[in-house]
């Protein structure tokens, strides 16, 4: 049996009044379902549904509020854009239920958590156009984050890794790319019978690591057309977007359950756009509160 840790104050940071240095959440304030959403603003648009809201606490990019949808106590937290956030964002909601704020030790007894994100992405194939919902059954970090944790290798798809680095001619300066499944369980229930089940890129950038070319030539002109080739054990690349690598690989080492699902706003493949998609993502919005 692993023994239990205890947490320096340098290492767990809280606040004077008791609360998570970033996310100003105190234990006992979430909901073990969390909703996570980029954008600040549409933590309002899943809230609306609430039947109530419990709490409400706002902190730079980090917007909470825990309620109740149809008897359910559900959290949704804006984490804003990129992995660096998503690390901060799990690992101190897992902090608030799986370690005691006041001895700054362990708890025995460990808790897990259901993480949904909702975002919007870019698809990268015909069979995603504008408007297609897509759950990650395989996420493809392209941020480098998951490298930095020991067990890495216990959670990621080892031969999916190989079998990509080897097709895309991996630049050796760039971060190495790592593969983790979101959580069977959790994605089936979201995923139900009526969306694409996908393989998703989570870079570290919404330009170039995308494969968007404005006034900087890119060091691989055909990334995208590589990763719409891609083929593994009949996976194919679906689509872009910035956080679902992260969510999915440290709920894995911490022992939580994450998925990611998307509303396809980008079809990179057909080259549309569609910046009006809110009516879609309230639809969306629903469909995961009733499945979560």
């Amino acid at each position: 049996m692993n023994e239990l840790k205890t947490f320096a104050e340098s290492e767990l940071v809280i606040n004077e009044d008791g609360s998570a240095f970033h996310l100003h959440l105190k234990p006992g304030q979430i909901a073990h379902k969390v909703i996570l959403v980029g954008d600040p603003g549409r933590v309002e648009m899943v809230a609306a549904h609430f039947e109530k809201k419990e709490l409400e606490v706002y902190n730079r990019e980090f917007h909470t509020v825990t309620g109740v949808y149809k008897g359910k106590p559900i959290t949704v937290l804006s984490t804003g854009i990129g992995c660096d956030n998503i690390d901060i964002v799990v690992n101190e909601l897992d902090a608030l239920v799986n370690i005691d704020f006041k001895t700054r030790h362990e708890k025995k007894d460990h808790v897990t958590l259901e993480l949904v994100r909702i975002g919007t992405c870019g698809g990268l194939q015909e069979f995603t156009p504008v408007g297609t919902y897509i759950c990650s059954e395989k996420s493809v970090g392209f941020d480098g984050l998951l490298n930095f944790y020991a067990g890495r290798n216990d959670v990621c798809d080892l031969e999916f890794e190989k079998a990509f680095t080897e097709h895309m001619s991996w630049n050796p300066l760039l971060c190495a790319p790592y593969v983790i499944d979101s959580n069977p369980e959790l994605r089936d229930r979201i995923a139900g019978t009526d969306m694409v089940r996908g393989v998703t890129i989570a870079c570290g950038g919404f330009y170039g690591p995308q494969g968007r070319e404005l006034r900087i030539p890119l060091a691989d002109p055909l990334q995208n057309e590589k990763l719409a080739n891609f083929e593994y054990k009949g996976y194919k690349i679906t689509n872009f977007e910035m956080e679902s690598s992260a969510l999915q690989g440290l709920a894995a080492l911490l022992g939580h359950k994450a998925t990611t699902v998307c509303l396809v706003a980008a079809n990179r493949f057909a080259r549309k756009m569609n910046t009006e998609y809110k009516n879609s993502m309230d639809s969306l919005v629903q469909t995961v509160l009733e499945r979560i």
